[in-house]
């Protein structure tokens, strides 16, 4: 059974319900469980077209929601509004993707209230607590602050730059990322935090002559615009210098941190919401639970902020406390998803649908039970839908179990991930069922990646960093101190160029498109360098010796390439059965460079070619992932894996990785350091030597002349 008619069965049997809620009656907590709760939720949003908004306790929560919700209702535009990056009372800088996405949720609902405003699409705001908590801007002001300007339209540039610092944009010679602007003359390039892609606005004296968006790695126009909306940049309007003062605040270190101080009337998120705006609670309970742990947490950072001098006795609070957002949601339109129902308060002719929502069976990846009870449920004409990342081999292992079914007539495999399965038992019909990797194979949902947004690179980007006093080095004449941009006028022509100075005070100019051949200068150590004299043979001479050390490196280099190109490596066969369910229980969501990386070193070691591959990525970006699925791989082929690392600590780390992610697997896991006694490396070798051992993973002591490895 498809998705969609799962949703359909659920809005049958909510029908009265989603009729109630739509009339605006006050609604009980549902007590629905959680698998229940987002295709529920998918239901209600195609019988009520009201504006949504979905509040959970932490922050992960939400993003596995959002991301969940993909699956279950696709034509739902969804909005995620993150928490604040520090902790409340903590003095420190939001990122820049969290001030980003909580801008373009509160854009989005401020252009609402506008009159003739442009109406978002059927839309779900997805929030954590603790993003609903944080003090923001107050609607009135953002709203007050908002503006458009529009191609003819008479505007004064410096009375656009004023009120854009005022919004709390940054000003940058190039814009590379929302929230910057720059000015070039009659030029003006601004980035506002809802859009994809900066704005170039150009003047005709006061007049605005053209708007244009483009790309800012290209700076090419993508677009001719005729209206752009302006909006905050940060969740507060910076005042005047004046009233910084009075507040004992340097303008140089204005934050969110000062959203207290700069705005006193406390503002949240849920002020913003429409009129007719439905909120739904993930679970009430386990909300208040965390913000009361939020607020506990918040009032010792308090103290201790109070008692260094860090922070004044009045600081005001940056936070909603519960009972502020309990008294706000009174008087709005909410439902709390979670807690158990109240039979009782249940409007006339309402069943309780949580009665209709079971839990599925769990088969703990005894996949013959499984294909048993999948069996009997379609003979009984129950349909039931597998979610699973193993969907393609399940799909296999059903039509070998049942050769002569159609699995597409009760059953239907989605390859795609949910974090628990369930049963559907209607009052009228027959029930259909739902089961995932939880039910299937005991695996918890993968986690979401949050990587920080893209910034672009500009072509000035070559020279946007370099400051005056800076050394530098250009490609032709050598070591040099750089001076800053500069204005020259060349027959007639006045072009921007890069000043450079050289020993003996000599200056080289060059023009801004040239200004990839200049790079700063980095040295071995932290000494000054030793500046070039121009029109010199120093320069040159230093560049003969470089390139004859680079071709005699480049020559050896190219001797052992060749050696190595006709020597026959082991090809490895292709992946096994075993290979796809381990990968398969990776707790996160591959990265794009991940998948790539993984795909290459697989075809790496199917060549009879000998491998040859450097793999660098910050921490946390799942090398030891591609590391421990290559080594899979070369176990499954019948050979060990010897996994060299740099500390004890780190081999210690990588061995309980090993261990815990291949345990379902006939595969042996050993470490070899200091953390082992003389006796349990003596038994480690003498099982290694015997193949006893598929994956050693060691220091140094790895290198010694008594680890042998089985012939």
């Amino acid at each position: 059974m498809e998705l969609e008619q799962i949703i359909n069965h659920i809005a049958t049997a909510s029908a009265m319900l989603y009729k109630v809620i739509e009339q605006g009656h006050t609604i009980p907590p549902l007590g629905l469980r959680r698998s229940a709760r987002l295709p529920w939720l998918a239901a209600m949003e195609q019988a009520i077209q009201r504006p949504l908004m979905l509040i959970t306790d932490r922050n992960d929560h939400a993003l596995m929601l959002a991301d969940e919700l993909t699956l279950w209702a696709p034509k739902l535009s969804r909005l995620f509004f993150p928490e604040p990056t520090p902790l409340f009372y903590e003095n420190a800088p939001w990122g820049l993707s969290t001030r980003r996405d909580r801008l373009m949720v509160l854009t989005t609902l401020a252009e609402s209230h506008i009159p003739g405003g442009v109406k978002p699409s059927p839309t779900i705001i997805i929030a954590p607590i603790r993003a609903v908590m944080a003090r923001t801007l107050p609607r009135r002001e953002f709203l007050k602050a908002l503006c458009s300007i529009k191609i003819g339209q008479v505007v004064q540039p410096e009375e656009l730059l004023r009120s854009w610092v005022s919004m709390g944009y940054e000003h940058t010679n190039i814009v590379v990322s929302p929230g910057q602007f720059s000015r070039r003359g009659g030029i003006l390039d601004i980035w506002t935090p809802p859009s994809d892609q900066p704005v170039r606005i150009e003047f005709f004296g006061d007049e605005i002559d053209t708007l244009r968006r483009f790309d800012p790695t290209t700076q090419r126009t993508v677009k001719t615009i005729e209206r752009l909306a302006i909006s905050p940049a940060r969740e507060f309007i910076s005042p005047d210098p004046e009233s910084l003062q009075k507040l004992n605040i340097e303008e140089t270190n204005l934050s969110e941190f000062h959203i207290p101080l700069l705005h006193p009337e406390p503002s949240s998120l849920l002020d913003y919401l429409p009129s007719r705006s439905l909120i739904l609670i993930d679970d009430q309970q386990a909300v208040q639970d965390y913000v009361q742990e939020v607020e506990e947490q918040a009032v010792g950072l308090r103290k201790g902020y109070i008692k260094d001098g860090e922070l004044p006795d009045d600081f005001p609070v940056p936070y909603l406390s519960w009972g502020e957002i309990e008294d706000t949601l009174t008087g709005k339109h909410a439902i709390d998803l979670g807690q158990p129902a109240d039979l009782e308060s249940l409007p006339t002719g309402v069943t309780n649908i949580s009665d209709t929502f079971l839990p599925g069976p769990r088969f703990a990846g005894q996949l013959k039970p499984l294909m048993e009870h999948l069996d009997k449920l379609c003979s009984q004409g129950e349909s039931v839908t597998i979610v699973s990342r193993q969907s393609a081999r399940l799909q296999e292992l059903w039509k070998e179990h049942s050769p002569f079914n159609s699995p597409d007539q009760y059953l239907t495999f989605y390859d795609a991930s949910l974090s628990e399965g369930l049963t559907f038992a209607p009052p009228v019909g027959k029930p259909v069922h739902l089961l995932t990797d939880g039910e299937i194979f005991g695996w918890r949902r993968p986690e979401l990646r949050q990587r920080p947004r893209p910034v672009a690179e500009a072509p000035e980007a070559a020279y946007a960093d370099l400051e005056p006093g800076y050394w530098v080095v250009h490609v032709d004449h050598g070591i040099g101190r750089f001076n800053g941009l500069v204005q020259r006028s060349v027959d007639g022509i006045e072009r921007e160029y890069l000043s450079v100075e050289y020993a003996e005070g000599d200056l080289l100019f060059v023009p801004v498109y040239q200004a990839d051949r200049l790079t700063r200068y980095i040295g071995p150590d932290a000494h000054p360098p030793t500046p070039t004299r121009l029109g010199s043979p120093e320069w040159r001479t230093t560049k003969t010796k470089v390139k004859e050390a680079v071709e005699e490196v480049a020559q050896d280099l190219l001797e052992l390439y060749a050696r190595r190109n006709v020597v026959e490596g082991h090809a490895f066969g292709e992946d096994a059965p075993w290979q796809k369910e381990l990968e398969a229980s990776f707790p996160y969501i591959e990265t794009n460079d991940q998948l790539r990386v993984i795909t290459e070193v697989k075809k790496d070691m199917e060549a009879h070619k000998p491998m040859d591959r450097l793999i660098c990525g910050d921490v946390g970006y799942g090398k030891t992932e591609v590391a421990l699925r290559a080594a899979f791989k070369a176990v499954m082929d019948g050979k060990q894996v010897a996994i060299l690392v740099p500390t004890t600590v780190l081999a210690q780390q990588h061995y309980h990785t090993f261990c815990q992610r291949l345990s379902p697997f006939p595969v042996e896991v050993e470490m070899l350091s200091r953390f082992r006694t003389p006796q349990q490396q003596k038994d480690i070798l003498e099982r290694l030597s015997r193949g006893k051992v598929d994956i050693i993973i060691g220091t140094h002591r790895l290198l010694q002349g008594d680890v042998v490895f089985k012939d």
